[in-house]
This record gives structure tokens, C-alpha cells and sequence, in this order.
């Protein structure tokens, strides 16, 4: 929680596989995280469908934590259960395998009904705090504007919620713009808010969310689109007859550099 406390807080970037975990680390990031969105797609699976697994997950969480040394947050989606005592089970797995946070949405995974109720989301955030004892930074997440649900003040009574059952962090992606996201940080101070990217309507800085009080900046599947867009680029190239422009990229000498240090 130290990271988040701090002056500044932390921005926690996405890895999706040992590589580009190590390639953060490098860069100099204090924790990073998992993302639900881009694991599943490694996998070629939907995110938010109950299509990954728990196990999966805590595997490819413990991977990072170990080649990296980091701390870790796991974007564990519902939690991995129909029930409270499911999610209870999901968070004592993750202190098992060394996770340092881990975050439950507010979602169902049925297109019909992609929101829990109130109540039911609340109690699943309560079960995961009690789980944790304190062992892992528990994030109380909803839903809301990625489901359709543009609504601020029920988001705002849901993470105003979250964290009077004692969540660590709380977060609700894509806010409509930046006075949704200051009334937010305004409304469930002091807990730390985590934001993706930025606002829904415009990317703004490090420095602009931070003088926002956001004090955690995450960046979901962004890092890994970002990369198969060079990928996609690189085919059309290669599709139009261009190896040279296809076959640049990072160095397999940088590679095995960052291997290498994996395994120490």
C-alpha cells in the first residue's frame, strides 16, 4: 500500500507474458500488473466470459512475480465464483502464490446482465477484505461505464461502498471526462483511486491525473494492443513484398539479454 500512499502514488502498467514483464521491469516500474483482457486473448479466449480460469491466471500472475521480482496486482475479474466464499477462495489463492494485490469487479460475466446487483457486488467486495486480512492490497472495481451503465452516482454509492467494507483501492474504468473522475477522488477520499489510462474523453498525462488525486494509473490490454498494432503493421508490409520494414523489431541479443536476468 506504500505505492499508493505516497505522494504521486504509482503508474502499474500490464504485462501479458514473461517477456514484456521483464521488459517493464527493466524500464525501471516499481509493480506491474495482469490483465484479464490481454491473457485471454493470448489464449484466444473473450475476457470477462469466465473463459479463463482461475488457475490459469495465478499461474501466469506467479510467472510475472518470479521473473520479475515485483509486486504483482492481479486483474482477476469477478473473482472466479458465483458466490461470496468463492471469491473468499480466489483471494486466499492469490496470497498463496505471492500475488501483492488483486482486483474484484462488480461484473457477472452474462452479456444480459454484465452488473451484479448492489448488494451482491458489495458483499463479494466485504468477502474478499475479510479473506485478505491485510495479506494483499484488495481494489473494489465496477463496471459501470464500460457495461453501458453511464451512470456516476451509482458508481460513485458502489465505490463509496467498496471501501466502507474496507477495500484498499478503488477504480472505475473510463470515466465520461475529468470532472467525473475528480468527483470520484473527491467522494471516497481518502482511498486511493485507480484510473485506466484516463478519463473516456481525452488521454491526459502522468502529471495531469496526479494533480487529479489519482493514485494509481493502470493501462489494461493497452501495452499489448499497442504491440499487435506493430504487429499488423508489420504484416501489411510484409503483404505488400517489405521484409526489411516486417523484420525490424527488438534484438534477440536484447532478448536473451532480459531472459537472463529473469533467471537471476
Amino acid at each position: 500500500m506504500a505505492l499508493h500512499t505516497r505522494d504521486g502514488g504509482l503508474v502499474m502498467p500490464n504485462a501479458w507474458d514473461g517477456l514484456s514483464a521483464l521488459m517493464l521491469a527493466d524500464a525501471g516500474f516499481e509493480a506491474i500488473a495482469t490483465s484479464s483482457a490481454a491473457l485471454a486473448t493470448t489464449l484466444g479466449r473473450l475476457d470477462g466470459r469466465h473463459e479463463l480460469t482461475r488457475d490459469e491466471h495465478l499461474e501466469h500472475a506467479r510467472l510475472l512475480g518470479r521473473l520479475t521480482g515485483l509486486p504483482v496486482n492481479g486483474d482477476f475479474e469477478d473473482g472466479y465464483g458465483d458466490t461470496p466464499e468463492d471469491v473468499a477462495a480466489t483471494v486466499e489463492a492469490a496470497v498463496a502464490y505471492g500475488l501483492a494485490g488483486i482486483g474484484i469487479e462488480d461484473t457477472s460475466g452474462h452479456p444480459d446482465q454484465p452488473i451484479r446487483d448492489f448488494d451482491d457486488a458489495v458483499n463479494r467486495v466485504r468477502s474478499a477484505v475479510n479473506a485478505a486480512k491485510g495479506r494483499i492490497v484488495v481494489t473494489g472495481r465496477t463496471d459501470n461505464f464500460i457495461q453501458g451503465r453511464p451512470d456516476l452516482d451509482d458508481t460513485i454509492r458502489r465505490l463509496t461502498a467498496f471501501a466502507e467494507v474496507g477495500a484498499d483501492v478503488l477504480y472505475a474504468p473510463f470515466p465520461p471526462d475529468l470532472d467525473a473522475l475528480t468527483a470520484i477522488v473527491t467522494a471516497v477520499a481518502p482511498t486511493p483511486v485507480n484510473v485506466l489510462i484516463s478519463p473516456a474523453d481525452k488521454v491526459l498525462t502522468v502529471a495531469e491525473l496526479q494533480k487529479a488525486g489519482v493514485k494509481r494509473i493502470s493501462f489494461g490490454p493497452a501495452l499489448y494492443a499497442h504491440a499487435m498494432g506493430a504487429l499488423e503493421q508489420a504484416t501489411k508490409a510484409l503483404v505488400a513484398g517489405d521484409i526489411a520494414t516486417a523484420s525490424t523489431g527488438i534484438s534477440f541479443e536484447r532478448i536473451d539479454e532480459l531472459l537472463a536476468r529473469g533467471k537471476n
